[in-house]
């Protein structure tokens, strides 16, 4: 048994400022940033790039107690999070908690670009954060 998991949606890359990172990401992928967003249910702003049909988002914080915040002041900026698609982030929460994922989230919430996510624990996932993401 697993996820049902379709691709990646995204990887998250953590930054203290997009409008320093923003043009480093520009010319390092040969892009152009399509979309800034402010996700205030997480106290970020998001930049979006398109990258072979996988999207890479800088996330800044945009408060001083958000987890991005602290996630900078304990690790520095770099990859925070690797987003995989899903059918429905709620049944594929409670479907990784049977399989004995930690969740961070037990129901799915709104995120960038209106979707719905869900983030399991990084502990039982060889230390790497994943988010689920789904249109519904």
């Amino acid at each position: 048994m697993s996820l049902k998991v379709s691709g990646i949606d995204h990887i998250g890359i953590a930054v203290n400022s997009l409008e320093i990172s923003i043009p480093i990401f520009e010319s390092l992928l040969g892009c152009k940033c399509y979309k800034v967003e402010d996700v205030k249910s997480q106290n970020v702003r998001t930049a979006f790039f398109d990258v072979g049909g996988i999207k890479l988002e800088l996330l800044e914080s945009l408060d001083k107690n958000s987890t991005i915040e602290k996630f900078i002041n304990k690790r520095g900026e770099g990859l925070h999070h690797i987003a995989l698609k899903v059918e429905n982030t709620d049944d594929s929460l409670l479907e990784a908690s049977k399989l004995g994922f930690d969740l961070i989230d037990t129901h799915s919430r709104i995120g960038a670009d209106n979707l719905k996510i869900g983030f399991l624990n990084p502990l039982t996932t060889n230390k790497i954060l994943f988010e689920l993401t789904s249109k519904s």
